[in-house]
């Protein structure tokens, strides 16, 4: 089981859970996903609302892969080229069709000069947690 934690201490979170304590015996970790379709092309060229859901959509098929979901992530750790107010606002957008608000995952979230591909606008490594 996992609980999430906002400790009144902190500053209130937007978008994410302060500490995720987890019960769970098995941990998953994910290579960092990029907008690549099963046949390895870069989808969303350009958009990154698409993208971000094609990130999203591969980190989810690799935790079904492996028996989990996306409400057994505890972290994840976002990169971001060419950081900006906008684009935070399309992650957490697009991040609400994958995520539920009651299991928000601790998150951090880097702004980077480059990813392995001049197309690629975000990679996500996620952890998660199951029985």
């Amino acid at each position: 089981m996992n609980s999430y934690q906002n400790p009144s201490e902190l500053a209130p979170p937007a978008g994410f859970s302060h500490v995720v304590k987890s019960s769970r015996r098995t941990t998953l970790h994910v290579a960092g996903q990029v907008a690549y379709d099963t046949q390895g092309r870069i989808v969303g060229v350009g958009d990154f609302a698409q993208q971000v859901r094609q990130v999203y959509t591969n980190i989810r098929t690799a935790l079904r892969h492996c028996g989990a979901d996306m409400e057994d992530l505890v972290k994840t750790t976002i990169f971001v080229r060419d950081l900006t107010a906008e684009k935070i606002a399309t992650i957490r957008a697009v991040r609400k069709e994958f995520l539920a608000d009651h299991a928000l995952p601790a998150s951090t979230l880097i702004g980077v000069q480059a990813l392995a591909k001049p197309e690629l606008m975000l990679e996500v490594e996620a952890v998660a947690m199951i029985d």
